[in-house]
């Protein structure tokens, strides 16, 4: 399925509210609000828009950045995110923001920063409302 050209009323059509404003309006939930922020389950998160088929972050670089938000120091495969200079917010003025969407179908995923631990030192700072989890020896669902 071609996600990438959906067009928006079709996201605003078959997503939650809630959802629709994180991954399409590029929003963020609030600190400490979403599910997957202290949840250590052994398993892959998933994009919630464009399904469990398409895994994301591993459990196994997640870990508790005390910010509110889940974070992981690594994606699954550099190439199923699409990082972007977010200049969108008073951020910008202070430091630069790089935006991290998911590469299928280019919802907003949240943000990765470069304060996270080792071994990459980055901090890959994701809404929970825009990930589904799959635990592990559970089979991944496709379309």
């Amino acid at each position: 399925m071609d996600y990438k050209n959906k067009p928006d009323h079709y996201w605003k059509m078959n997503l939650p509210s809630d959802v629709y404003r994180i991954c399409r309006l590029k929003g963020t939930e609030r600190a400490f609000s979403g599910k997957y922020d202290k949840f250590f389950e052994k398993g892959t998160y998933t994009c919630v828009c464009c399904g469990g088929d398409y895994p994301l972050f591993s459990s196994k670089a997640k870990f508790d950045s005390k910010t509110g938000w889940p974070s992981f120091w690594e994606p699954i495969d550099l190439s199923h995110v699409k990082l972007l200079k977010d200049t969108s917010s008073i951020y910008q003025i202070l430091s630069t923001r790089i935006e991290v969407l998911c590469a299928r179908c280019e919802s907003h995923l949240g943000h990765v920063f470069d304060d996270g631990p080792p071994p990459t030192g980055k901090r890959y700072c994701m809404n929970s409302l825009a990930l589904d989890f799959v635990p592990e020896g559970q089979k991944h669902v496709t379309d």
